[in-house]
Formats: C-alpha cells, sequence, structure tokens
C-alpha cells in the first residue's frame, strides 16, 4: 500500500510540475504580447484551491483532476468583451503574437528538459560503463566478434561513455536499417571494431531489453555471500545468522557469489535450509526456516538478511559524464534535440506499422515509472522528468486539432489564403482531433492494461 500511494504522489508530482511548465509558457508569452489572461489552470474539474491575483485579476486554479491543465484567455469567440478591453482579446492579436502564444507551450517543455539535463550534465552525471561482461554463444553480438571484456566506446561515431547512451544509441541509429560501426577497447587494451548487421536490427526499439536481444550481459562485480544487514526477528535474525557471517553452502549445495544464495533461498519458500557459514575462522552449521514472500502470485522464499557491499566496490564500473556550464548547455541542447527527433521518427513508425504500437506508454505505465524513478532518487526524477518532458513538446506539436500543433495548423491557413479558415471548417477539425486524441488515449490504456496482465 506504502509503494502504491508512493507511486501515486510521484505521479501527481511529476505532472504538476510539467503541465505547470507548459501552461505558464502558454501564459507568460500571452502576458508579454498585452493579452489578458483570465485563469491559469493546473488540472480540470472542480477547483480545489484558487487565488485571485491582485495586479492582473487572473484566477490562479489548482483542480481536482491532474491530467492536464489549460490557460483562459479574453477573446470575443468566447463571450462578450467590454470595448475598452478588445485590444486584450486573443483574436484581436496579429498572427505572429498568437503563434508565439500557442508554440510557447512546447518551447517551454523542450527548454526544461535542456534546464534538467543542464543540471545533470554540471552537477556529473554518473551511470554504468558500457562494459560486457558475458556474450551468449550464437548470439548476434557473438557473431559480430563481440567478447567478454570489451568496453563500448562508440557506435556509429557517437560517443557511449555508458551502457544508457550506449542503449539509446543503438535504438537510435537503428532505425536507418544501417550496419552498426560499433568501437570498443578489448580485454587487453587494444581499439577494435565491430560490425552489427543492419536486417538483424530491424525493430530494435520494440525489444524491452536490447542488450538481451543482442546477446550481451553487461560485466558485473562479484559480490561474495556475506552477510550484511540482518533484520530483527525475521528468520535469519531468529536463526542466529550474524552480519559478517560467510556464506559457504546451502542444503550442501556450493554458494559462491550472493546472486547464487538469492536465487536458493527464493527457490525454497517454507523449507528448512542447513547453511553452511564461517565466522571468526570457526565454521558453523546453522539451519533456517525460510520466510514466504507473494510476488505476481508466485511464492518466493526470504530469510530476512541483507548483503554486506565491500567499500568501493563500484567505483571500477562507473563512469561520471561532468562538464563546464557552456560544455553542458550544447551537450544539453543536443541531447533534448536527437530525443525529440527519435521520439517522432518512432511514432511515425508506429503509424506506418514499422514499430509495434507496444512502445506507448498510457497513464499507468508513466505512473509507474514515476514511481520507481523517484524511489531510486532525485536524479533518476530528474532524468525522468525531462524524457516526459519532452514527450509532451512532441506530441502537442503534432498538426492535430485541439493539440497546438493544430492551432499552429490553422494559423498557417490563415497565413496562406489571408484570413481566417471558416468556423465550420475548425469545428470539424476540432471533432476529429477529439476523437484521434480519445483513440490515442485508449490505445494507450489498451497497451498499459495488457502489459499488466502479461
Amino acid at each position: 500500500m506504502d509503494t502504491f500511494l508512493f507511486t501515486v504522489a510521484s505521479f501527481i508530482l511529476a505532472l504538476g510540475i510539467l503541465i505547470t511548465v507548459h501552461e505558464f509558457g502558454h501564459f507568460w508569452v500571452a502576458r508579454r504580447v498585452g493579452v489578458k489572461v483570465l485563469r491559469f489552470s493546473i488540472g480540470f474539474g472542480k477547483p480545489l484551491w484558487k487565488r485571485i491575483g491582485r495586479s492582473d485579476g487572473t484566477e490562479y486554479v489548482v483542480a481536482a483532476i491532474p491530467l492536464g491543465g489549460y490557460v483562459k484567455m479574453l477573446d470575443e469567440r468566447e463571450g462578450e468583451v467590454p470595448e475598452s478591453e478588445v485590444a486584450r482579446a486573443f483574436n484581436r492579436q496579429p498572427l505572429r503574437a498568437r503563434a508565439a502564444i500557442v508554440v510557447a507551450g512546447p518551447l517551454f517543455n523542450f527548454l526544461f528538459a535542456i534546464l534538467a539535463y543542464w543540471m545533470l550534465f554540471v552537477t556529473g552525471d554518473t551511470g554504468s560503463r558500457a562494459w560486457v561482461g558475458k556474450v551468449a554463444e550464437g548470439s548476434i553480438a557473438y557473431q559480430s566478434g563481440f567478447l567478454a571484456g570489451d568496453e563500448l566506446t562508440a557506435i556509429s561515431g557517437h560517443e557511449t561513455p555508458s551502457w544508457e547512451t550506449a542503449i539509446y544509441t543503438l535504438m537510435r541509429e537503428s532505425l536507418d536499417g544501417d550496419d552498426l560501426s560499433v568501437r570498443v577497447i578489448d580485454a587487453d587494451g587494444n581499439p577494435q571494431t565491430r560490425i552489427l548487421p543492419g536486417e538483424r536490427l530491424a525493430r530494435l526499439g520494440d525489444r524491452k531489453n536490447v542488450l538481451t536481444y543482442l546477446g550481451i550481459t553487461p560485466k558485473r562485480p562479484r559480490i561474495a555471500p556475506v552477510i550484511g544487514e540482518v533484520v530483527s526477528g525475521e528468520a535469519a535474525d531468529v536463526a542466529g545468522l550474524r552480519s559478517g557471517d560467510l556464506v559457504l553452502s546451502a542444503n550442501n549445495h556450493r554458494v559462491e557469489l550472493w546472486s547464487d544464495l538469492v536465487t536458493f533461498i527464493k527457490e525454497h519458500p517454507g523449507e528448512q535450509v542447513e547453511f553452511e557459514v564461517s565466522r571468526d575462522g570457526s565454521t558453523l552449521w546453522i539451519t533456517v526456516p525460510v520466510g514466504v514472500r507473494e510476488e505476481d502470485g508466485h511464492k518466493l522464499g526470504r530469510i530476512g538478511a541483507g548483503v554486506q557491499i565491500p567499500e568501493r566496490l563500484y567505483d571500477e564500473y562507473r563512469v561520471e559524464i561532468r562538464l563546464g556550464p557552456l560544455d553542458a548547455l550544447s551537450a544539453a541542447t543536443q541531447k533534448t534535440w536527437d530525443m525529440s527527433l527519435f521520439m517522432l521518427r518512432m511514432l511515425g513508425r508506429m503509424l506506418t506499422g514499422q514499430a509495434s504500437v507496444e512502445n506507448l506508454s498510457g497513464p499507468i505505465s508513466i505512473a509507474q515509472t514515476a514511481g520507481q524513478s523517484a524511489s531510486y532518487g532525485a536524479v533518476y526524477f530528474l532524468k525522468f522528468l525531462a524524457l516526459v518532458s519532452i514527450s509532451l513538446g512532441v506530441l502537442n506539436l503534432l498538426p492535430v486539432p485541439i493539440l497546438d500543433g493544430g492551432h499552429l495548423f490553422f494559423f498557417l491557413i490563415e497565413a496562406v489564403k489571408g484570413s481566417p479558415p471558416s468556423d465550420e471548417f475548425m469545428i470539424q477539425g476540432q471533432r476529429l482531433g477529439m476523437m484521434l486524441l480519445l483513440a490515442l488515449m485508449g490505445l494507450a490504456f489498451y497497451v498499459d492494461i495488457s502489459r499488466l496482465l502479461g
């Protein structure tokens, strides 16, 4: 229950931040060009909080349904406007001013992403080195010559200092269907080039785990099965296991790594397991009644003990990307641009059937990811916010009536023909846009629910 509430709270916080950024873009530019703003609302429906601005008379609202927001401006098409304020109506502004107001929302989403990435680059973004641990025999990577110990340094000329960067670059560059040149440093420290065949990378972006599909397992530190924290009152504590105990075997099965111990315990829920442990130079045999926990309808074992992590164990596997303020601004802008183009291309591929609609994320998936990223820490939550902010910017610029891009499309027609489209044309366009938006939301919900049901 606590996890569910944390996920919901993280989702609402993320939506609140990104919606505020988007709507503030519309609000800020509207005020700058002289348009009167009647209401600035975060959310829809019944107001939970509202305040009237003393200097501008704008009504600021936080509403009950946090799935969007809006900026209501003075407009003669929506009601009678006093003669003294006609000049401040949205519909009376020149075309360039109206376009600037509309485009400001998505633009502020992109600017937020640039700011987020800039902060990450300036403070130092830590990731895992793109270091190959194992290569599955017969896999794509195996046939391309990858070996254990290879460290990926560049893909198609783009530097890949971390697995996060490498995976994204693989997905992006594979869209063209060309062979990918991967520069690596092998286990002996020699530069090598591996070639991934383009025809084998089709729909790579549809894969849930890119590295597994390629046959690559990242290199990870070997952690000894040494007991760290022991939870008071749970099976390990009651049986007599202590912090610092080195587990040698479980039911006479040799245990070499912590992961071996975790796997064995999970597979023996509710059973009596005899551990052979080394403590202070002596060997002890301790019988532990393994507890039971449920996960996705399956019973798994647990004993209430954590691992003892040696100091600086992960230092060798980490890489930090830290840039100066100006370099960070350039890198952040480039990353936002690259991510925007990648999302746009993936959307186009989904519309043409070249990519699976399973790439869509609806509110359920976004909420789950918000909760997970927030649980990992502020850095991961900020990365999540930047990614979703870019998504909102891209989607809102699509030429679909009801979205910002649809309004810009109507403005383009006005610029070409010299007068606004007819009211009937815009009404029918709005209806079509609403139908498309509802269909997209329905599809996203369907994909979300399908994921939950496996």
